[in-house]
């Protein structure tokens, strides 16, 4: 059974486009026709908390030296990266806020992001340790930032994923909502047929 890792991080949940696209993706994808167990991380309902010294001591503490405080946040941030190394496929409904990422999913990035677990350093650099995977990344703005400098987005999610070894990452962007209803609705479409197309391929 393939399994579907399915991460959501609009602050509007169900009701945000981001989530809207990818629940689309999601149930054609686990509707294929070959079994699929879809994990759904929802960043709006479910937080990560940010991360702060003390969660960052309890990372690099020796696990026979952690306190039982520690313990508790290290057995969290195993539980979402067992989640990465179970999954075939993931998907990730990705908005846009104040030109960068929702701070839901940049906290929970930071849990994942783990040097000796999601990848290591060596003599000739940082070394992803998760296997690869495809990764589709729904991407929806309110204004059209692609290929432009603004879209600190789609670099960080390729560079960050790609310290942990994940490379093989595919964008879909929806961009212009909130420039009148003509150019969103056209990008939402544009949107749905990458989709179908995805699956299709899949």
């Amino acid at each position: 059974m393939n399994t579907l890792l399915y991460i959501s991080s609009s602050i509007f949940g169900e009701q945000g486009k981001s989530t809207e696209l990818a629940d689309t993706f999601v149930n054609q994808l686990s509707t294929q026709g070959s079994a699929t167990k879809v994990i759904h991380r929802d960043l709006a309902a479910q937080p990560v908390p940010h991360l702060d010294a003390s969660r960052f001591a309890a990372f690099i503490t020796p696990a026979d030296e952690r306190t039982a405080e520690q313990q508790a946040v290290v057995k969290f941030s195993d539980a979402l990266i067992d989640e990465w190394r179970r999954a075939d496929t993931v998907v990730l409904g990705l908005p846009m806020y104040n030109l960068g990422l929702p701070s839901t999913l940049k906290a929970y990035i930071d849990h994942i992001a783990r040097a000796g677990e999601t990848f290591r350093y060596t003599a000739n650099g940082p070394e992803g340790l998760l296997q690869d995977r495809q990764v589709y990344v729904i991407a929806t703005r309110g204004g059209q930032y692609q290929n432009t400098e603004l879209d600190t987005q789609s670099s960080y999610i390729r560079h960050i994923f790609g310290l942990m070894g994940v490379t093989d990452i595919e964008f879909i962007y929806a961009e212009g909502l909130n420039m009148g209803s003509e150019i969103a609705e056209q990008a939402l479409q544009q949107a749905r047929e990458r989709i179908a197309g995805n699956v299709v391929a899949a």
